[in-house]
């Protein structure tokens, strides 16, 4: 679950509609060759279902021993590991070469914690993974990288505007950035001047905490439905 700090609320967004924002965002890449790329349906694909390992755990909830909402980042390291595995196979069991780029994904975002204590099983599993489906999907270790800077980009900009972060981000030489006016910039320009929409749904709740995870889930489900709009655009 993405949560958004707003003023004395809270917005939550699950992951799996951050990710089919992603999808919708990197279809209009207009650079480097990709609207003629050999593999754009299967990187779009990696794109959209990057993140469907998180439907269970969005469907639950997670809250602390205070009953603060958990959001991707803060939710125990064991939830972390377990929804990596699950995404992989999914979209693998659609396209191997799609799983392989996810577990690629998995791996280039948890990257600064290799040499953590408790980590070593999560980067063997996913390793082994990547290269299973690699393996099946006959494309080489050296193009999954070229491609998946793609799936990278994807993420960050749908990531700066569902969490509302305002530091930049990095992408594969790309500086991302969301902007006080909640415009999403990517620099250099990669849609050839146009200005790309974003929306996403999102529930608001109040800043409180809850008894448990299954009231944090009642309540989201009685919550309305709006809708965040923006654009991405890019600069230079």
């Amino acid at each position: 679950m993405i949560i958004q700090p707003d003023g004395d609320s809270l917005l939550f967004i699950t992951q799996p509609d951050h990710a089919r924002l992603a999808g919708e965002t990197i279809a209009h890449w207009q650079d480097d060759g990709f609207p003629t790329h050999p593999r754009r349906d299967v990187i779009l694909l990696a794109a959209r279902e990057h993140d469907n390992g998180w439907v269970e755990e969005d469907a639950s909830t997670h809250v602390d021993e205070d009953g603060t909402p958990l959001d991707f980042v803060s939710v125990p390291v064991s939830v972390r590991h377990r929804i990596w595995p699950r995404a992989a196979d999914r979209t693998a069991a659609r396209s191997p070469y799609a799983g392989a780029l996810i577990a690629q994904h998995a791996l280039a975002v948890y990257s600064s914690t290799r040499s953590n204590p408790g980590w070593e099983e999560f980067f063997r599993t996913m390793t082994e993974r990547r290269d299973t489906l690699l393996a099946r999907s006959g494309i080489d270790f050296e193009t999954l990288q070229q491609d998946y800077a793609f799936v990278n980009a994807a993420d960050r900009i749908s990531l700066a505007f569902c969490t509302g972060w305002h530091e930049p981000l990095e992408s594969h030489g790309r500086r991302i950035i969301l902007t006080p006016q909640h415009t999403v910039e990517i620099s250099p320009d990669p849609f050839a001047g146009a200005r790309v929409p974003l929306r996403i749904r999102a529930r608001r709740l109040p800043r409180r905490g809850f008894e448990s995870s299954s009231s944090l889930r009642r309540a989201l489900d009685d919550a309305p439905v709006e809708f965040l709009e923006s654009t991405a655009a890019g600069m230079g």
